[in-house]
């Protein structure tokens, strides 16, 4: 917004009313110029320190993705040797585990054995033992069954004797 330049009035009179004006409307030109290159530089050296400002930001956005890019790769670095001291520790705790386990089976499987081992010793014995046993018993059911055999074919001898004497008295006395 030009401010007006104005003039005393002692200066109006001295010079005359066109003169001044003329003078006055000088000076408001002058200033307009001076105002309008001012202006123009203001902007030329903001758009200058814009662009430096903007320069600067790129160069320091750039610093920034470079220190990124190296920390990503550093860990990047730092993760793979992490996995890798993890995976070899995963692999030599799971070979302990199989050894132990591979222990343990056969641990087993020998007190298995022994089991089984002791199992069958004890079933011979007992099957030596029940056969003794039955082999008394069947000898007593033998002895007692020969017994009993001749009690009775005693006693069928004997009643058969008794009947026969008893049927042929009896034919007898119907013959006489």
């Amino acid at each position: 917004m030009p401010v007006t330049a104005r003039l005393s009035r002692r200066f109006y009179e001295q010079l005359g009313d066109d003169v001044a004006n003329e003078l006055v409307e000088w000076f408001n030109a002058v200033d307009a110029t001076y105002r309008a290159d001012l202006r123009d530089l203001n902007e030329l050296n903001f758009a200058r320190f814009d662009a430096k400002v903007e320069q600067r930001f790129a160069q320091q956005w750039a610093a920034i993705a470079a220190r990124f890019a190296d920390m990503d790769v550093k860990w990047e670095g730092r993760f793979s040797a992490m996995e890798a001291k993890w995976e070899k520790r995963f692999a030599e705790l799971e070979a302990k585990v199989e050894t132990r386990f591979a222990e343990m089976e056969a641990k087993v499987e020998t007190r298995f054995a022994e089991m089984e081992a002791k199992v069958e010793t004890r079933f011979g014995e007992m099957e030596a033992k029940l056969e003794t046993r039955f082999a008394g018993v069947h000898a007593a059911i033998a002895q007692g069954a020969a017994a009993a055999q001749s009690r009775i074919l005693t006693w069928i001898v004997g009643l058969w004797l008794t009947s026969a004497l008893g049927i042929a008295t009896l034919l007898l006395a119907r013959v006489v």
